[in-house]
């Protein structure tokens, strides 16, 4: 059966699921994500002789799409940087006015998208000294370029859009798969936790107890010494 052999491929996920019932889940998250609005990125202004640091958290294996523009202004170079937390450098380029690049994140950390506007040789920087700066980051689903995609491998709409949904079911599984391996390490860290206070406890209530009964022998003897008992 068809059905069930599909409803067991992920049963910690969705047990005893049909297959029907899992597409409808998709489509309504489609119909969600679809429906929600688009957020175009942030911008700022960057002053010359300045630099300015977007934090990125990105999970292993995600797909990142990095997409700037900037204003031109003269006598001033902009510069972008992205590197990771070990300060490997991901991507660099000089003098930039417009842009888009691609990465892939090898583990989940946060990475650094680093802007620096340089004033040229001889110029004093003034406060009216700044370019402006768009940034918009895309990850995983959102990065991809369905449109680039459809015309490569030649893909009708409807072929384009069963290729989105399945996509989107694979991302998904692998959120659930993520918060279900986050959810054992923090049970795991709360077992372990407990534990200890369990042992420090008992430790303490020996602990206790024994200095109890020393402070009794101790007067205890304390006052036969004293002839007082």
């Amino acid at each position: 059966d068809n059905t069930d052999a599909h409803a067991t491929e992920i049963p910690w996920i969705i047990p005893k699921m049909s297959a029907a019932a899992v597409l409808c889940v998709v489509l309504a998250v489609a119909a969600v994500l679809s429906s929600a609005p688009c957020v175009e990125g942030v911008a700022f202004d960057l002053p010359a002789s300045n630099r300015r640091c977007i934090m990125e958290d990105v999970k292993k294996d995600e797909l990142v799409s990095v997409t700037f523009t900037t204003t031109d202004s003269p006598n001033q170079t902009l510069d972008v940087k992205v590197t990771d937390p070990r300060s490997h450098v991901v991507y660099e380029k000089k003098d930039i006015h417009s842009g888009r690049f691609l990465f892939i994140a090898d583990d989940h950390e946060t990475y650094d998208i680093c802007f620096t506007n340089t004033l040229s040789r001889g110029v004093v920087a003034q406060p009216h000294m700044m370019r402006t700066v768009t940034l918009d980051v895309k990850m995983g689903l959102e990065a991809k370029n369905y449109e680039e995609l459809a015309k490569a491998k030649k893909l009708k709409p409807m072929e384009l859009e069963l290729r989105k949904l399945e996509d989107l079911a694979e991302s998904i599984v692998t959120d659930m798969a993520y918060m279900k391996k986050r959810e054992e390490e923090m049970r795991d860290t709360n077992e372990s936790t407990t534990n200890r206070v369990l042992y420090f406890s008992v430790i303490s209530m020996f602990v206790v107890i024994g200095l109890a009964c020393w402070q009794v022998l101790y007067l205890k003897r304390f006052f036969q010494a004293k002839k007082l008992l």
